[in-house]
């Protein structure tokens, strides 16, 4: 499996994910600076790989010079590193996840030496990677339980270890149950417009030989009437807490259209992507891409002048159009404000 973040002597790789899957180019960030262009670039994307991520990104921030020489100056390095985070993913939740996380592991060692207390900000970030690896694989075993012998599996987006900091989250699920049953078979979108279907999971699924088939995302709506998926399987960037998930553009037409046939539709996510202070979908800030990413037509630009696009990177599917939603607490069903509710308050 090729990992999309590796923190080797204190340097943080990631894979540009715009590249494949023609090649595996590794980038070297050094500063948060080039990981806050990296992902407006979406060369790294996927919640779990955001949360790791960002908790390096910090890290980052208070190591690079001029070092801080008290708590306070410490406190606005990270504060700059993450308003810029922020500003660069405000849909996704794992963003904000892990700066809170960073943020009171600096709170609470606030005593230490600076240089303890940025040794201690690197293991918190260490230690956010191997949970989130842990969590993917939490949930690819849960999930995979929900799929049947024989069953054709519809996908959207990259759900694998390209967006996670694992093995991944739907497609983990997808690449377990295959793993342990004979019949799987994957119907692949290919995922407008960064086609991230068509490119990452294709090239998982065929590295984990696992049979699928790659479809146009407007072919959705006729292969569930003619009978042709029996479940689908998404991701989540941000999930509120009544059960409405937002995730990549399109995933809200693909859950009408499963909820019209009677397909199941799943959500697989770690608890990163899990806003706790949200209760409604309504309330998910929705992140606006440039209309230049949707007009080039096999890589050159349309050709028409003047020409504008509107291009929201994600959307809002109601928890009524989802079955369950899989993460490395359990797999939750509706009522979802009540369920969620108890596993949090479990959870502490």
């Amino acid at each position: 499996m090729q990992k999309a973040i590796e923190w080797k002597q204190h340097r943080l790789f990631i894979v540009d994910q715009t590249k494949l899957p023609n090649k595996i180019v590794k980038l070297q960030c050094r500063n948060p600076r080039q990981i806050v262009e990296c992902l407006k670039d979406r060369k790294i994307h996927g919640s779990g790989a955001l949360a790791a991520v960002t908790a390096f990104s910090v890290f980052l921030a208070v190591k690079t010079p001029p070092l801080a020489k008290t708590y306070e100056k410490l406190v606005m390095q990270i504060e700059k590193t993450s308003a810029m985070l922020l500003h660069a993913q405000p849909t996704s939740m794992s963003v904000a996840w892990a700066l809170d996380r960073m943020r009171r592991c600096a709170r609470n060692n606030r005593d230490h030496k600076m240089v303890t207390l940025r040794d201690i900000l690197q293991r918190e970030a260490l230690t956010i990677l191997k949970e989130e690896e842990k969590s993917t694989e939490i949930v690819a075993k849960l999930g995979a339980d929900l799929i049947r012998d024989g069953d054709t599996i519809l996908t959207y987006g990259n759900t694998g270890s390209f967006s996670s900091a694992g093995r991944g989250t739907a497609l983990g699920m997808i690449i377990e149950a295959a793993r342990c049953r004979q019949d799987i078979h994957v119907l692949v979108c290919e995922t407008r417009p960064g086609l991230h279907g068509a490119r990452q999971t294709a090239m998982e699924l065929k590295q984990a030989k696992v049979p699928f088939q790659i479809i146009t995302d407007n072919m959705i709506g006729h292969l569930m009437k003619k009978g042709m998926v029996d479940i689908v399987v998404a991701g989540a960037d941000r999930i509120a807490m009544n059960g409405d998930t937002a995730a990549e553009i399109g995933t809200y037409g693909l859950a009408v259209m499963a909820y019209h046939h009677n397909v199941s539709f799943y959500v697989a996510a770690t608890v990163a992507a899990f806003d706790r202070n949200i209760f409604s979908g309504e309330l998910i800030p929705i992140e606006e891409r440039q209309s230049l990413e949707i007009l080039p037509q096999n890589g050159r630009p349309v050709k028409v002048p003047g020409l504008k696009a509107l291009y929201p990177a994600f959307d809002i599917t109601p928890q009524k159009y989802i079955s369950a939603i899989i993460s490395e607490l359990g797999v939750i069903r509706a009522p979802y404000d009540q369920n969620l509710r108890n596993v949090f308050s479990n959870l502490g």
